[in-house]
């Protein structure tokens, strides 16, 4: 069970840095008045990294309540 928690850590960090490294980027490109397609990938990476994240964790949670 500890493996799961360490790589779900792992996991929110990376989601947390791509979003964050995705941020500064468009705002940095925007203000520059340089092409916004990268920094966008990087953004919308990470909001599907959140989402299945997300799922993930309901499955595992609600598979916890049921062991006995």
């Amino acid at each position: 069970m500890e493996g799961v928690i360490v790589l779900s850590i792992v996991y929110w960090f990376a989601a947390g840095v791509l979003f964050l490294i995705g941020l500064i980027q468009l705002i940095v490109k925007s203000s520059r008045n340089e092409p916004l397609k990268p920094a966008l990938k990087l953004l919308i990476i990470s909001v599907v990294m959140l989402v299945i994240g997300v799922g993930a964790c309901a499955v595992i949670l609600g598979g916890l309540g049921n062991m006995h």
